[in-house]
């Protein structure tokens, strides 16, 4: 079977789940997340490529669009590439900051009304895309994606 590609190259870790209900329609949510991540992502908290020299980072609103972060000297860094775009009830997104395209793991976010607002529901899989580090990103991603939603449920509950 010459020629085949390997798809599997790690250990199979079961895919992240993170919520947080923020107090605004799956509208507004939806736009918080896409349009506006930029004025909340936490860059300067160690979440970019750039560090101190990151200026902000956008998602391109269609399937296909690239999700990116932007250098203050203009230097682009893509994280990803949007799959699915389903306004207002989600996105889907391969994921791979500062890596190689096929390390890419994805990301699914929903976006679920319910009597207090909106519940924004993350799931982060395939994490055998990155071999030997598999475990130890999904245990640094598990960590870090609690201050992105903390974040992001600032920015969508403010307003």
């Amino acid at each position: 079977m010459s020629g085949a590609k390997v798809e599997s190259i790690g250990p199979y870790l079961e895919p992240l789940h993170k919520s947080v209900v923020v107090s605004c329609a799956p509208e507004k949510a939806f736009e918080v997340f896409t349009r506006r991540i930029g004025d909340w992502w936490p860059l300067h908290a160690g979440y970019s490529v750039f560090g101190k020299d990151s200026a902000t980072c956008v998602i391109e609103p269609h399937q296909g669009g690239a999700i990116m972060e932007l250098a203050k000297d203009g230097r682009q860094c893509i994280w990803g590439r949007v799959i699915t775009w389903d306004p207002p009830r989600g996105l889907s997104f391969s994921w791979f900051p500062g890596r190689e395209a096929d390390s890419a793991q994805t990301v699914e976010i929903r976006f679920v009304e319910e009597a207090a607002g909106t519940r924004m529901e993350l799931e982060h899989r395939d994490w055998q895309t990155l071999g030997a580090q598999a475990a130890e990103m999904r245990e640094g991603y598990s960590n870090g994606w609690n201050l992105v939603l903390e974040k992001y449920g600032d920015a969508a509950s403010a307003g």
